[in-house]
């Protein structure tokens, strides 16, 4: 349990842009609770800076010097009357100097507590936390100095090996490597994407495996010691290590398997002692039926919306209620997962050219409106696509009564779905969706790589 003091929240700085903006903001309209939202000077006129009641400038477009300013923030965040900020996910969502920054401050993190938040970060810690927990973990080095210390590690844990950073995640800072020569080619590489990113060039090597589904859990936990599971998600079709379509309940896992999984994230996060939201990810080896502790999230993720649409639980509401000091709403035994849903993120990006980003103004926006379908989006008809954040356009979340209905919810709203101006991911989302193998639930974390985008930029 935390020992910051707790009062109602009447005022959030929100630290971040984009969707996941307008989220908060919205979520904070909900709960009575008043919204300043930080910007840069390109985002002065975005959706999310209409919906809140003030924004605050706090840097030029860059992300170093804007959304990755601490200091900036924080004046911006006591300048504008709030006593607390909501860091969103990615920037310094996952930064304990920051979190303690705020509670320094007198400010309420929205959040797990700047303990958790660095216990998280290291990933290192994170694993012995977990190992300790009796949770099957992968084999990983601690943090790494430099080349030579990666070549050592890989050497002892065996090619091949992933090369990740510390301090972030969404596959920034984030290669495979096949053996020696390869790592050093990509070591330097990897730190300096890390440290653009997240403000931390620092990175550590794990075990590689080939045949891999992602599936993680979404734990909630409160600063009286309450802890939950909400069940857990499949977010295995990626590229370049970042998720493209995800879902819930994880399809394929004979139920025993789903158990097991659930219980070690609610281990990990009562061992931490979480008091937020957060994720515990796992890696699952389709070659073998094991599951091994990746990682944890200690922020909101980006594909939350399809946990709230199998559960029935407002993860940010929940974020804010806990970071005032409430109790859970709910207990264990109060959590029920109905139906099937899935996420697939709309990213301006062109999957033909190797999913390189594209800048450009959005010339015609046309969003799904149908039963069963949510889209969390800041874009709109004349919105100028930034060179300087990530691609994210819109989340497209659809819900069904099992996985069939949901995927054919799905296609129809991408089908529907009318973007111009910039290229985007919809159509090869349509493709992979509607392909045996995703519907078999044949796909692992290279499955792009190696099966569906050949296949994609082979049709007409």
């Amino acid at each position: 349990m935390s020992d910051i003091e707790y009062r109602p929240i009447k005022k959030v700085f929100v630290a971040n842009r984009g969707e996941i903006a307008v989220r908060v903001i919205r979520s904070c309209r909900e709960l009575g609770i008043e919204t300043v939202l930080a910007v840069s000077t390109v985002d002065r006129e975005s959706v999310p800076a209409r919906l809140a009641d003030r924004t605050v400038c706090i840097g030029p477009p860059t992300a170093s010097a804007s959304y990755l300013n601490m200091a900036a923030l924080i004046t911006a965040a006591l300048g504008s009357g709030c006593d607390a900020l909501h860091p969103g996910y990615g920037f310094l969502s996952e930064n304990p100097e920051f979190a303690q920054m705020c509670v320094d401050n007198g400010l309420t993190f929205v959040g797990p507590a700047p303990h958790v938040v660095a216990e998280a970060g290291d990933k290192a810690r994170a694993r012995e936390i977990a190992r300790a927990a009796g949770i099957p973990v992968l084999t990983g080095s601690p943090i790494l100095t430099d080349v030579e210390a990666a070549s050592r590690a890989a050497a002892e844990i065996g090619y091949p090996v992933l090369v990740k950073a510390s301090a972030g995640g969404g596959g920034r800072g984030m290669s495979v490597v096949e053996n020696d020569d390869e790592l050093r080619a990509r070591f330097s590489a990897a730190g300096s994407e890390a440290q653009s990113a997240f403000g931390d060039g620092s990175l550590f090597v794990e075990k590689y495996i080939r045949r891999a589904r992602h599936i993680e859990v979404q734990v909630l936990g409160d600063r009286h010691g309450g802890v939950v599971q909400l069940g857990e998600r499949d977010c295995t079709l990626q590229r370049r290590h970042q998720k493209v379509v995800e879902e819930s309940p994880a399809p394929g896992l004979d139920e025993a398997t789903r158990s097991r999984i659930r219980a070690s994230g609610l281990a990990f996060a009562e061992a931490i002692g979480l008091d937020s939201a957060g994720t515990v990810e796992f890696i699952y080896d389709a070659d073998t039926g094991d599951y091994a502790f990746l990682e944890f999230n200690a922020r909101i993720q980006v594909e939350h919306p399809v946990t709230e649409a199998v559960t029935g639980v407002d993860l940010v509401r929940q974020q804010l209620r806990s970071a005032q000091g409430d109790r859970l709403e709910f207990g264990q035994g109060d959590v029920t997962t109905t139906g099937h849903a899935i996420e697939v993120r709309i990213t301006s990006e062109s999957p033909r050219d190797g999913f390189l980003p594209r800048a450009g103004t959005l010339v015609r926006w046309r969003i799904p409106d149908a039963d069963g379908i949510r889209v969390d989006t800041h874009a709109e008809e004349g919105y100028v696509v930034s060179p300087y954040y990530d691609s994210l356009l819109a989340k497209v979340v659809a819900y069904g009564t099992d996985r069939d209905d949901a995927i054919a919810r799905m296609l129809a709203a991408l089908s529907a779905l009318d973007v111009q101006g910039v290229p985007t991911t919809a159509d090869f989302a349509h493709f992979a969706l509607d392909h045996t193998d995703f519907r078999t639930g044949h796909v692992s974390t290279n499955w792009i790589a190696e099966t569906g985008l050949p296949e994609f930029l082979e049709t007409p």
